[in-house]
């Protein structure tokens, strides 16, 4: 849906560049636009409908203010649509209850429930300072009371024991008794799911509800699931006094609808979003930010949390007082620069949140290849020894087929990275003393602004 409507949004505002006003023609343009886009990404024809009802009536009474042209008005109007259908703002977990405050996770089997509840965890431990307990309610798939245990422990959270040959309700209630004993914050319970809804499912998953009394009960869908989210969502929000959803998988090849459906049909906020497979990989979910991923404007705000969270502050002081000091960059350094790009969800996941105008102007970029060279670049350095990463001047031609041997690349390969290191090194000398302003205004000449005075 992010990529479709960008840009059938993009082309409305070139072709209405000329136009001095809105009018209803232009407005019929833009929706006709708009709700190709909808259907495209598997939103719900009611939503779509709704959607766009709402847009005209913005739309042909909005007045176009200071320097805005009728299609960038348009869109601002989209957007807080967008952001209107999705929740407004930002909805993070409710845990106002007599400890321990019990959240209940229901939805299909291979949503990711269980992964879900592990970040989910990881998200309570490390953000809310809670303790936390989990326990598996799946006594039907395989390994899933495993899994839980193996990733909760990834997410520095503890687990309840439970079996196969147990009853749910039964297991609940032990896990409950543990954690009011014990004094957690909070108990993750995690339900089974089912390849498609049965009434079996919705009544176990009543009996559950009814005997933890949870504070939320959190439906998880995956975002790639398409028109049948809106069927899940309406079965789950019969059974269940649903309090919010988390959308799963949106960092795959999902059209995005089920975001837009799920949050109108069941009239539950959405409260988080899978963003990786990492453990840490879940993120409050913003209607706003995420309108404005949509529309191409970009996340900019989750941009500079992303950097805040991968860069390590101590290392990257410490690599300006080496500098400082006249010591020389070496390829250590050079290497700990590239992990920490890794960190940052690499070349990829930064791109990703930038606005739409940035990324075409870097279109020429192959992200793919970058990133790939990047790796290379890691396997050349971690081919080297101690010494010659400390003093890179050793490394002659018999070193070299060495290194390029230990790596599995050509010598040029080798060459290449050692000429990109020279570039970074001088870059860095010049940034020693007043070498900064003076490499900022050398920069500001060639690119045509002032640098500082």
């Amino acid at each position: 849906m992010a990529s479709t409507l960008t840009d059938r949004l993009s082309r409305l505002v070139k072709t209405m560049r000329g136009q001095a006003r809105i009018t209803e023609s232009n407005v019929q343009d833009m929706l006709r636009e708009v709700r190709m886009a909808l259907l495209e990404a598997d939103v719900a024809l009611p939503v779509v409908r709704d959607f766009i009802a709402r847009v005209k009536d913005k739309a042909l009474g909005a007045e176009v203010v200071g320097s805005l042209s009728p299609g960038q008005a348009l869109v601002g109007i989209v957007n807080r649509e967008l952001a209107a259908t999705m929740g407004e703002g930002v909805s993070d977990i409710n845990l106002v209850a007599q400890p321990p405050a019990v959240i209940l996770m229901a939805g299909l089997q291979g949503a990711g429930k269980t992964t879900t509840t592990a970040k989910l965890a990881k998200h309570l431990v490390d953000k809310r300072k809670k303790k936390v307990l989990t326990v598996s309610a799946d006594v039907y798939r395989p390994a899933a009371i495993e899994q839980l245990k193996t990733v909760t422990k990834q997410a520095g959270a503890e687990w309840f024991p439970s079996h196969a040959d147990d009853k749910p309700v039964a297991i609940a209630a032990a896990a409950l008794d543990h954690a009011k004993r014990h004094y957690f914050d909070v108990l993750l319970v995690d339900t089974a799911g089912r390849l498609a809804i049965d009434e079996a499912l919705m009544k176990e998953i009543a009996d559950l509800h009814a005997a933890l009394k949870p504070v939320e009960t959190l439906f998880v869908v995956d975002a790639m699931q398409g028109q049948d989210a809106i069927n899940t969502a309406k079965a789950f929000n019969e059974a269940l006094p649903l309090t919010g959803i988390v959308l799963t998988k949106t960092d795959g090849d999902s059209r995005g609808g089920a975001a837009l459906s799920v949050r109108q049909i069941t009239g539950a906020p959405i409260k988080f979003a899978g963003i990786s497979e990492k453990i840490d990989g879940l993120e409050v979910f913003d209607a706003e930010r995420h309108a404005g991923r949509i529309l191409g404007m970009g996340d900019i705000v989750a941009l500079v949390e992303e950097v805040t969270k991968g860069v390590d502050m101590a290392a990257a002081q410490k690599l300006a007082e080496k500098v400082k000091s006249g010591n020389a960059f070496d390829l250590n350094d050079f290497l700990s620069q590239i992990s920490q790009m890794k960190k940052m969800g690499g070349l990829s996941g930064l791109m990703d949140k930038l606005p739409a105008q940035m990324t075409a102007k870097a279109g020429a970029v192959d992200v793919d290849k970058a990133e790939r060279d990047v790796r290379r670049m890691e396997g050349i350095i971690c081919s080297m020894t101690p010494l010659e990463r400390r003093k890179p001047e050793l490394i002659k031609a018999t070193r070299k087929r060495r290194i390029a041997a230990g790596a599995g690349v050509q010598v040029q390969e080798v060459n290449r990275l050692l000429n990109q290191f020279e570039q970074m090194r001088d870059m860095m000398k010049k940034m020693k003393g007043g070498g900064m302003m003076k490499m900022m205004k050398r920069m500001g000449a060639m690119k045509g602004f002032p640098g500082p005075r």
